[in-house]
């Protein structure tokens, strides 16, 4: 599956300030890890973002979320976000302080 390249430039660009960025091919996508964890990914045109379980619902509420389904499951504390509503830099980077506030939380690997 081909991931839009503007969209996870936008999401470069907003992981810049963290240290112990990688990226890697993921889902048929594009993913971004920070300390090793999962933090945030392109499939398609969708950003994909780890809030984790506490901020789920919260995330969820927000315009253009839905629940992130792999393999026909839904991955609680993992949304999806509609290329929409991620075009321009200021709302990825909205969604990526949202996923580095619990990825923060998590040990490094």
């Amino acid at each position: 599956m081909a991931y839009d390249t503007e969209l996870a430039e936008r999401l470069l660009d907003a992981t810049a300030a963290l240290a112990d960025i990688a990226t890697r091919k993921m889902f048929g996508g594009y993913a971004v890890m920070w300390r090793g964890n999962m933090l945030a990914g392109v499939i398609g045109d969708d950003l994909m973002v780890r809030v984790g379980q506490d901020a789920y619902e919260e995330a969820l509420a927000r315009p253009g979320a839905a629940e992130m389904e792999f393999t026909g499951r839904p991955m609680r504390g993992m949304v999806t976000v509609r290329a929409e509503q991620v075009s321009s830099p200021e709302q990825v980077a909205g969604w990526v302080d949202r996923a580095a506030a619990f990825v923060g939380t998590l040990p490094a690997k």
